[in-house]
């Protein structure tokens, strides 16, 4: 048996990708599930998040020729905005399966009926229906923090929108419980290769290689449902554009930002945050952030989530189990703006408001209000990306990930969509008991620009990259695997 952590990261620039030709866009459709016990589930989603990126957990139990095409995919909201997923194809004949999106790792794998641990609820691909499925020899093993996912590694054929290709993937035979929703069978990781469990190029990034985007980017538009009274398991999502953007979902430019780093995570930098009307300035070395569509919070550096709420009257931070996440009262609308250097992003207080805890949640019986749990949570400090921008913030704007040059881009939404304001609701989804927690043990310096790509300046940037180099590295071991022969 030998373990191969990920030690070694190639870090290869990109080569220029040749102008737009003319051509189709493929569209995803995405779609949203949710889940019945959202907020009482909210200690372990911030266990989870703390722990694929690497994070010391705390006192909670417990992814040649230009076609000249683009892809408009939808998107499935899964549990009032909890994640968001697309329809990927795998095998021949096709089989489709509901694969969560996200930014934050960078492998594909699927539930398979080998699996001994899945759930009746868990759709399954059956490799003996595809003759195009190629089998190895090895078994791999990638832990996602809210647990793991064991397989076999293998090859076959993968669609999605309109593109298809051969992609190495995980044909999973052991999950843990709780690491997927029911409905979903998978992750596809839209991440960078280096930071890949599986050692491969994922999905996007293969073809962005392969030239056959209509421009070296993907885009997103995530649809808002966590202010509904109602609890829903599956509903319209929004949009992934794989090869372009859509401009019928935004207005005005898009606002493009360097990454800082090399190609991992999607990297950039908090510059500011303000709160009920105040400015709080990020230190630049306290700002890395992973923007993270799998993610479903905002999470911040722990002095950091502490001025954030200390702008917010009757803010308490919780306790226990619920250890890094912070209560404000429920009729209080909470107005957040967040800044990478460039534009001032406004937060819906609608995403800022999770939903009502009782008092065993809150842990203080003689509260004078009702209190609501916050968007925003204490991460921790000390690893590398010190923030982790889910999706609280990308319901607000249009988001652009750009190979190159390498870069993310933030665009006003288009009127009608999932606006930027309005007043929350006191009381979106009501949560009257404490479910029992898991006891799973497992674990201004970015650029910015209005068009093309955005200027660092040098000094404290200089040593962001630096620092992002080399403990990038340390962050991805997130996505650690463990290599069978």
């Amino acid at each position: 048996m030998i373990f191969l952590p990920l030690v070694a990261i190639a870090l290869l620039p990109f080569t220029l990708a040749a102008p737009q030709p003319a051509g189709g866009v493929v569209h995803a459709p995405i779609v949203r599930r949710s889940h019945s016990n959202r907020v009482a589930n909210l200690p372990k989603a911030v266990e989870a998040l703390r722990k694929k990126y690497g994070y010391p957990v705390t006192n909670v139990k417990s992814t040649n020729s230009k076609r000249a095409s683009t892809a408009a995919i939808p998107i499935t909201d899964e549990e009032n905005d909890s994640s968001y997923s697309g329809v990927v194809s795998i095998g021949t004949p096709p089989q489709n399966f509901n694969l969560v999106l996200d930014t934050g790792s960078s492998d594909l794998w699927v539930a398979t009926t080998l699996c001994t641990s899945c759930g009746s609820d868990i759709p399954e691909f059956n490799p003996s229906k595809s003759s195009t499925y190629k089998a190895t020899s090895s078994q791999l093993e990638i832990d996602y923090g809210s647990g793991s996912a064991q397989g076999i590694v293998a090859q076959d054929s993968v669609t999605f929108g309109s593109f298809e290709m051969s992609q190495e993937l995980l044909a999973v035979t052991n999950i843990t419980s709780g690491l997927i929703d029911d409905g979903l069978s998978g992750i596809m990781g839209l991440g960078f290769a280096s930071i890949s469990a599986l050692q491969t190029t994922p999905f996007w990034e293969a073809l962005y290689n392969a030239n056959d985007l209509a421009e070296p980017l993907f885009s997103f538009y995530l649809e808002r449902y966590v202010d509904q009274a109602n609890q829903i398991s599956t509903a319209p999502g929004g949009v992934l554009t794989l090869g372009g953007t859509n401009s019928s979902l935004y207005n005005g430019s898009i606002e493009y930002l360097n990454l800082t780093g090399p190609s991992s995570y999607w990297l950039l930098t908090v510059s500011s945050v303000t709160v009920q009307g105040k400015t709080i300035v990020i230190d630049p070395l306290s700002g890395l952030a992973a923007i993270d569509t799998g993610t479903t919070l905002i999470g911040a550096p722990t002095p950091i989530a502490a001025s954030i709420w200390a702008q917010v009257p009757g803010s308490t931070e919780l306790t226990g189990d619920w250890q890094g996440l912070y209560a404000f009262p429920c009729d209080t609308n909470v107005t957040v703006y967040i800044s990478f250097g460039g534009t001032n992003w406004a937060i819906s207080p609608l995403d800022m408001n999770l939903g009502t805890l009782n008092d065993t949640m809150i842990g203080n019986a003689t509260a004078s209000s009702q209190m609501c749990a916050g968007g925003i949570f204490d991460i921790g400090i000390g690893s590398v990306p010190a923030w982790i921008v889910g999706d609280t913030f990308l319901k607000n704007v249009y988001s652009v990930f750009r190979a190159s040059p390498a870069a993310v881009g933030f665009a006003q939404l288009a009127s009608g969509l999932s606006s930027s304001t309005g007043s929350s609701d006191p009381n979106p989804v009501q949560v009257t008991g404490l479910v029992p927690l898991p006891t799973s043990t497992s674990a201004s310096s970015s650029g910015s620009g209005n068009s093309t790509s955005g200027s660092t300046s040098s000094g404290s940037v200089s040593l962001i990259e630096n620092i992002a180099l080399s403990l990038t590295l340390l962050a991805s071991v997130a996505g650690c695997f463990t290599l069978f022969l």
